[in-house]
């Protein structure tokens, strides 16, 4: 039985609080790292936090402003999960392989995805505030 693998990880983490605070730490680690390698990140994040102010302003309904709000965050969720896919695929190796390109393409896809439903839903939201002038 000392051949089997484990069900788990040895490097899941602990329980309880220190489980919640290594999360959060492991998550400032993550913006940290996107912050400063990931130019599609920051690309975003410049243009979300704008959105952000701009949504919490614009005379809508408090949900249409949380669906401004929600697509914005969504493009950047999807973009470090995008990251993440890419630094795994880069990790297991640099030689260029189909199924390597594939990954790729997929999560550039998501992205494309995340800010074709952010363009639609702030168009939607948006653009009756203009025609009614």
């Amino acid at each position: 039985m000392s051949n089997q693998e484990p069900l788990f990880s040895e490097f899941k983490s602990k329980s309880g609080l220190k489980r919640i605070f290594s999360a959060f730490l492991y998550s400032i680690a993550g913006f940290k790292t996107a912050w400063k390698h990931e130019h599609a990140f920051r690309q975003e994040l410049m243009l979300a936090i704008p959105g952000i102010i701009i949504a919490l302003v614009v005379p809508v309904s408090a949900v249409e402003k949380l669906l401004l709000i929600s697509v914005l965050v969504l493009v950047l969720i999807i973009e470090l999960m995008n990251s993440s896919i890419e630094a795994i695929v880069d990790r297991v190796s640099l030689e260029r392989h189909p199924l390597s390109k594939n990954a790729k393409d997929l999560g550039s896809a998501a992205v494309f995805l995340a800010m074709s439903l952010a363009a639609v839903t702030w168009g939607v939201i948006l653009l009756p505030l203009f025609w009614r002038g």
